[in-house]
């Protein structure tokens, strides 16, 4: 997706990446989330995101870095948008 930036590309190579990533930073998920679909923080503190068709409540995590199930739900909400990450060895 060409409206994405390097970092944000990052992230979502990241999301995608077998096995699942245990180091993706809750910073630059919300970041990616924003960048292509819509987020609102609800009055509780959760994290209401659509992405294409689909929405989720999502928690803050507690630490920096999101958890595995996250990373699951954000992957499909991002591939049935189609959102996929730039094929490896791609020139910039």
């Amino acid at each position: 997706m060409s409206d994405l930036n390097n970092h944000h590309s990052d992230t979502l190579t990241a999301i995608f990446q077998h096995p699942v990533s245990h180091n993706i930073r809750w910073h630059d998920a919300l970041s990616l989330m924003e960048a292509v679909g819509t987020v609102t923080e609800e009055h509780d503190g959760r994290f209401k995101v659509t992405i294409g068709s689909e929405t989720e409540v999502l928690d803050r995590p507690h630490g920096m870095d999101i958890g595995e199930q996250m990373v699951v739900d954000l992957r499909r909400m991002l591939a049935n948008a189609g959102f996929e990450p730039a094929a490896s060895g791609k020139e910039d």
